[in-house]
């Protein structure tokens, strides 16, 4: 009786090492090629393996939960056939479950990391139809399915159905703090038990190892932290008129099937602030012949973004060369994608500018660590409605407060005044982008 052993393959990020989250299968189980075998989670994403042999599951040699290295054996499959090694190939798109594994080390690659699986669409209790990741993306962008009417071929909700009435959401809806989901990041037991006797301090408190994007985000915080001389400098900001632009675009028929925010002005005044004042869009380089500042010409525009994994910056390729829509959808895409932990290692990395969203946690402004490999990072406050002085007079206007953080030794303190001054400028009067 053959055993074929699946040892933990290089999935193309350049990592060494990954956490097994779940397994999909158990002894005994018998398995196709490509079939599902495990849940990893690395630095930068979860993936599902695909099996490279067929037969029947031997022995789980990793438990769940257990940090193991590239080239570690983690399974065994007896009677097992190895597929077929095709040339390796560079890393492909990936489908709508994630990454597209590559290389797989003496075994070659496998073309597909699961089989398709047809399902039929889910009825809800109340009538509605709509498959189960319709529904999870519903859950995300707080939409009730039942009022939304599906124009599937089955008179199903389909995507585009659920972020077309996203969209019809109040303008200032996105100003708003969010409600906090179900599941919480907990650093503390929700329900602690009482202490024992003796004073263990088992049951008062937690351990809770730092792996995965935890791991990844804090070590490049420190990095950066310690490495780069941060500034931070910020200014007050009429967005009134950004936010009447945001509630023109969404009544537009040409944004009807796009998600407008304001995000999406900020987003625009930082690639035309950034042309203005491009090193802020530079990185500090160290090299063997000493330090060079390199000046990038294209703006590729990251996003922070935290997720039920962590932090994540994945960011927007050549966003300066995109039109409004071509940017609202890119934003869209990016964010969905983020929420459902599908982000590739390829779209955070040569990131060159980042803006981080903390007012979409009700916060006006903070003092942002750069992102490494960066110079500059831009956070948006929160919009509220506060009193602002116009003409004389005391007015109610939606305010918002535009923060930075930015790399002394790139860029000095006249060009990141200049820089934030621009941005609030595009923020308190949109139409100068028509320049």
């Amino acid at each position: 009786m053959a055993t074929q052993t699946f040892n933990l393959p290089d999935v193309g990020e350049g990592l060494t090492e990954a956490e097994i989250v779940s397994w999909r299968v158990k002894p005994g189980d018998a398995v196709s090629v490509n079939d599902v075998l495990v849940e990893i989670e690395t630095a930068k994403s979860l993936v599902e393996l695909p099996s490279p042999f067929a037969g029947t599951i031997g022995e789980l040699l990793v438990a769940e939960g257990v940090t193991v290295n590239v080239g570690a054996p983690i399974i065994t499959v007896t009677d097992g056939s190895a597929v077929a090694a095709p040339a390796p190939q560079a890393p492909a798109a990936a489908d709508a479950g994630g990454s597209v594994l590559v290389g797989y080390g003496t075994t070659g690659e496998v073309k597909s990391r699961r089989r398709k699986v047809v399902q039929d669409p889910v009825i809800s209790t109340a009538g509605v139809i709509a498959k189960p990741p319709i529904r999870k993306l519903a859950r995300d962008l707080g939409v009730d399915l039942t009022q939304v009417a599906g124009t599937g071929a089955a008179g199903e909700v389909t995507r585009d159905d659920v972020m077309g009435h996203a969209s019809q959401a109040s303008v200032f809806r996105n100003i708003e703090t969010p409600e906090w989901g179900v599941v919480r990041e907990q650093t503390i037991p929700v329900a602690a038990q009482p202490a024992r006797p003796n004073g263990s301090a088992d049951d008062r408190q937690e351990t809770i190892p730092v792996r995965g994007v935890r791991k990844v985000t804090s070590a490049a915080m420190v990095r950066s932290a310690y490495s780069a001389p941060h500034v931070t400098v910020w200014k007050d900001v009429d967005a009134s008129r950004t936010m009447e632009l945001v509630k023109r675009l969404k009544a537009s028929p040409d944004f009807a099937d796009v998600r407008v925010s304001p995000l999406l002005i900020m987003a625009r005044a930082v690639i035309w602030a950034a042309q203005r004042t491009p090193m802020v869009n530079a990185a500090w380089v160290d090299g063997d012949d000493g330090a060079s500042i390199v000046v990038r010409n294209y703006v590729n525009l990251g996003i922070a973004a935290a997720t039920p994994r962590g932090l994540v910056v994945p960011n927007i390729k050549d966003a300066q060369a995109m039109s409004m829509r071509e940017l609202a959808r890119a934003l869209e895409k990016l964010t969905l994608t983020a929420r459902e932990g599908k982000t590739s290692p390829a779209e955070q990395q040569h990131g060159t500018i980042t803006i981080t969203n903390i007012g979409v946690f009700g916060m006006d402004a903070g003092t942002p660590i750069i992102n490494p490999g960066e110079a500059g990072i831009v956070a948006l406050g929160s919009i509220t409605q506060k009193p602002w002085v116009v003409d004389g007079e005391v007015r109610p206007r939606w305010v918002t407060t535009v923060s930075g953080s930015f790399d002394h030794r790139v860029i000095d303190g006249d060009g990141m005044s200049r820089f934030i001054a621009d941005v609030a400028s595009i923020l308190e009067e949109p139409a100068l982008l028509l320049d």
